[in-house]
This record gives C-alpha cells, sequence and structure tokens, in this order.
C-alpha cells in the first residue's frame, strides 16, 4: 500500500474492565492506522483515556466495508474521521 491509499478501517475487539473485579464489558474499537502496533496502542491509550482500568484484546483485523447496524455505523464513521471510536456492550456470560 503506498502513502497515497487510504487505509482501511481497524477493527479491535476484546473486553474492558473500568475497575479492577468489575464485570467484564465486551468491546470493539475502530480506527485507522498506520500499522497494526499503532492501533493497538492508540486502542489501548484512548481505553484508559474513557476510564477503562483494564482492557483485554483478542482479535484486530481490518473491516471490509461499512457495518449494517448502529452503533457500529457511526464509529466507523468517525474512524474515517480520524478518531478512535470505541463501542462496549454486556459481555455474554
Amino acid at each position: 500500500m503506498n502513502d497515497n491509499e487510504e487505509r482501511p478501517v481497524t477493527i479491535i475487539t476484546g473486553r474492558v474492565w473500568r475497575r479492577k473485579g468489575d464485570k467484564a464489558e465486551g468491546v470493539h474499537v475502530m480506527l485507522v492506522a498506520p500499522d497494526d502496533d499503532s492501533a493497538v496502542r492508540r486502542a489501548l491509550e484512548s481505553l484508559a483515556a474513557e476510564g477503562f482500568a483494564e482492557a483485554e484484546l483478542d482479535q484486530i483485523g481490518d473491516m471490509d466495508g461499512e457495518p449494517d447496524e448502529e452503533p457500529h455505523i457511526s464509529a466507523y464513521q468517525g474512524a474515517l474521521e480520524g478518531e478512535v471510536s470505541i463501542v462496549t456492550f454486556d459481555e455474554p456470560l
């Protein structure tokens, strides 16, 4: 990929905790980054800035297109605009 091509939106999945010992929440982080290491670093920095005490990241990959449902559509658009978008949800038991 050359510098003139747009980078795809990267999605990172995992779990986060607001405080140690709290119930885990599922998380999807969407952003545009030059490489996976930068993406993980920016995701962890953003999660910490949002008040999460712990994060366990499971998977990283590039998205193949815009999602079909909210709140992921808005998160995807935010990532295209340079934001680090964080979507949390109840982790299934």
